[in-house]
């Protein structure tokens, strides 16, 4: 399969149209015309993951996170970035890569997370524009509510059991008592996702990125929020995508996953 032919697969799954302005997703190293016959799917295109995809004789490497978002002066191995590059191109492995478009897609990195905690009645955290097919509104993240109600300590041990979490943080356990219903959930970061959840009646904000200051400012507004981790609550795009592509765009495809390896450890 051409890797165009592939891309427009992705596409339809998560439109390049969904992305945040000052994103960069789609097709951001090697040749439309490549012919894909195996992929490695990664969060990041770490150095690591470079490697596996060379020493597995992968064609492209599928990636959440964007190996390049601003623009560039050079391209050598003078610099993280351009390591990378060089080494991609060199092995002709394409590099692809869906993020704020996956994000929002309607069934995507939001939905999925929804559906891991089970939320009902859900709308989005963060409003961003309006679903392509449906005309319901789409956006950043979900709030909704619980199939029952559970005290906080409850749900973060059930968010760091149901996305495999070695460790979360919490944020405003004194305030938040009793029982919870409402929740918010942004994968990713979700620092200046407070007010929206609030906004929104949540009681609980799941998400990663969360500094002492919007930590405490949210426990301070009576929302606790739970930090499960940037990649903590991401890592399951690998397993979602892999799943699509073969039921959606081409089972003969061979797939591998780079492994779950977090980049914080808790001593």
């Amino acid at each position: 399969m051409k890797c165009t032919k592939l891309a427009e697969g992705l596409e339809k799954l998560a439109p390049l149209s969904y992305a945040c302005s000052w994103d960069n997703p789609g097709l951001l190293a090697g040749r439309g015309e490549k012919e894909i016959k195996k992929i490695l799917i990664a969060l990041d295109a770490t150095d690591e993951a470079v490697d596996l995809a060379e020493k597995e004789g992968c064609d492209l490497l599928l990636t959440h996170h964007p190996l390049i978002f601003g623009s560039i002066k050079r391209v050598s191995d003078q610099d993280m970035v351009g390591r990378r590059l060089v080494k991609l191109i060199k092995a002709d492995i394409n590099c692809y890569c869906m993020h704020t478009n996956f994000d929002i897609a309607p069934g995507c990195m939001a939905d999925l997370a929804g559906d891991m905690l089970g939320l009902t009645n859900r709308v989005p955290l963060e409003r961003t524009g309006i679903d392509e097919t449906t005309g319901r509104p789409c956006g950043i993240g979900v709030c909704g509510d619980l199939e029952r109600e559970m005290d906080l300590k409850e749900l973060a041990l059930t968010v760091k059991e149901r996305f495999g979490l070695p460790f979360i943080n919490v944020y405003g356990a004194g305030q938040c008592t009793g029982k919870v219903s409402r929740v918010g959930i942004c994968p990713g970061s979700g620092r200046g996702m407070a007010g929206h959840a609030l906004a929104l009646g949540a009681r609980v904000l799941v998400t990663g990125d969360i500094g002492h200051h919007e930590g405490i400012d949210a426990a301070a507004e009576n929302l606790a929020v739970i930090d499960a981790g940037h990649y903590g609550l991401e890592h399951v795009f690998t397993d979602f995508m892999e799943r699509y592509i073969r039921e959606h765009i081409d089972g003969e495809l061979i797939i591998r996953q780079a492994p779950v390896s977090y980049p914080v450890t808790a001593w």
